[in-house]
C-alpha cells in the first residue's frame, strides 16, 4: 500500500532545509527526500558562504526582495540560534575608469531594493580600511556578511527534527506522477504519496519539474573555481570587483576562521562536474591582481568548485527565482523552486516563508 505523507520537500539543501522546518512549525507532516547520505552536499557547502545585502538585483524581482528579506531574517535567526556569522562588510572597488560608473548604479540600485546606503570610498579610504587593495574607488556595504552555512543547514535540521518532521537520506525521487489532488512520489520500488510536493532540489529541479509541467525552464550549469591562500592572511573585509556576466567576478571571501579565498569564476559546463580545472590559472591571477597587486602566486593553491544551478544559458540575461506553485502551473500540490542559485543561501528563510504562504492558505 502507497504510504501517505503530508508535505515531502525533495532535497536537503539549505533552502529545502529552511522551507522543511518552516512548514513543520507551521504544524504540517514534513518528511524530506535526500539523495545523498547528509545535508547540504553539493550547492550549499560549495558556495562563498557570504550573507549578500541585496545590491545586484533588478529591483522588485525575486532576488532583490527575497534576498533583502531574508538577510535581515537571517542575522537575526543567526543571533537566536547561535550560527556562527560575522557581518564583515563588503567593498567593491573600480579598477578601470569605466567601472566608476558602475559603482554609482550599485548605490541607486541598493537604495532601490532597500539594501541600504553604500558608502563611496576614495582610494585612499580603500588604503586605510584594506592597505593591501588598490583601487580608484569603491563602495562599502555595511550589511554584507559571512556564515558558517553547515552550521546554519545543522541548526535548521534541529528545527525540523524538533517539529516531528524527518529526512530520509539516499532516497532519489526517481518520478513524479498527479493523482487528482495528490501526487505520487516515486522511490525506487516503492512510492509515497503526498498532498504537497516542495522540489528544491537544486541542480536537479528544472528536471524534476519536466516530470509533471511540460514547459518548465531547462537547467544549465556554470562551475566555479575557488582558490585557498596559505600565509599570512591580507584582508578583513569580503573585497568584490564589479559583477561579470554569470557571476560576481573573482572576489576576496572569508571563512569563520580567518582564512581567505578567492573565486569563483565562471565557466559553463553541459552536466554536473565538480573537477578542478587548474588551466585558467593565469587568468585567475591576472583577475586578482588587478586589485590585489601584492598577490604571492605560490600561496594561492586549488581548494574546491561549485555549481551554479541556473535557468538562463551564457547568452541570456540572468534569470530571477522561480517559486511556481499550482498559480503557475495549474497542478495541484507542486511547488517547483527553479534557478535558486545565489542568493539562495541568504534568501533562504524567506524563501521558506513563501512556500509556507502557497502550502498554508
Amino acid at each position: 500500500m502507497t504510504e501517505k505523507v503530508d508535505c515531502i520537500v525533495i532535497g536537503a539543501g539549505v533552502v529545502g532545509l529552511a522551507v522543511a522546518a518552516e512548514l513543520a512549525s507551521a504544524g504540517r507532516e514534513v518528511v524530506v527526500l535526500e539523495r545523498h547520505r547528509q545535508i547540504g552536499t553539493e550547492t550549499s557547502s560549495r558556495n562563498s558562504e557570504v550573507i549578500h545585502a541585496g545590491i545586484y538585483y533588478a529591483t522588485g524581482s525575486q532576488k532583490a526582495k527575497l534576498c533583502v528579506r531574508g538577510k535581515e531574517l537571517l542575522y537575526r535567526y543567526c543571533v537566536a540560534r547561535g550560527v556562527p556569522h560575522s557581518n564583515c562588510g563588503k567593498i567593491i572597488v573600480a579598477t578601470q575608469s569605466d567601472h566608476l560608473n558602475v559603482l554609482k548604479s550599485y548605490q541607486a540600485q541598493a537604495l532601490a531594493n532597500g539594501a541600504g546606503d553604500l558608502t563611496w570610498l576614495t582610494s585612499a579610504q580603500i588604503r586605510d580600511m584594506e592597505p593591501e587593495v588598490e583601487a580608484l574607488a569603491g563602495v562599502f556595504s555595511p550589511t554584507t556578511g559571512i556564515i558558517d552555512s553547515h552550521q546554519f543547514m545543522l541548526a535548521l535540521q534541529g528545527d525540523l527534527q524538533a517539529h516531528g518532521g524527518m529526512i530520509a537520506f539516499a532516497t532519489e525521487v526517481q518520478g513524479l506522477s498527479g493523482s487528482g489532488r495528490q501526487i505520487q512520489v516515486l522511490c525506487g520500488d516503492y512510492a509515497l504519496q503526498a498532498n504537497w510536493v516542495i522540489n528544491s532540489a537544486g541542480l536537479r529541479a528544472p528536471d524534476i519539474a519536466r516530470w509533471l509541467i511540460g514547459n518548465s525552464p531547462a537547467a544549465h550549469f556554470a562551475r566555479g573555481h575557488y582558490y585557498a591562500y596559505a600565509g599570512p592572511q591580507p584582508f578583513k573585509r569580503l573585497i568584490y570587483p564589479v559583477a561579470e556576466p554569470g557571476g560576481l567576478g573573482v572576489h576576496v571571501t572569508l571563512d569563520m576562521a580567518g582564512q581567505v579565498k578567492f573565486g569563483p569564476d565562471v565557466r559553463w559546463i553541459d552536466s554536473v562536474d565538480y573537477t578542478f580545472d587548474d588551466s585558467n590559472r593565469e587568468a585567475f591571477i591576472a583577475a586578482i591582481r588587478a586589485y590585489f597587486p601584492g598577490l604571492n602566486e605560490t600561496c594561492l593553491h586549488p581548494d574546491y568548485t561549485g555549481v551554479r544551478p541556473k535557468i538562463s544559458g551564457p547568452s541570456e540575461p540572468a534569470a530571477d527565482f522561480r517559486i511556481d506553485g499550482p498559480d503557475q502551473h495549474g497542478t495541484c500540490g507542486l511547488v517547483n523552486l527553479l534557478g535558486i542559485e545565489s542568493p539562495g543561501l541568504t534568501a533562504a528563510l524567506a524563501i521558506a516563508q513563501t512556500v509556507e504562504q502557497i502550502v498554508c492558505a
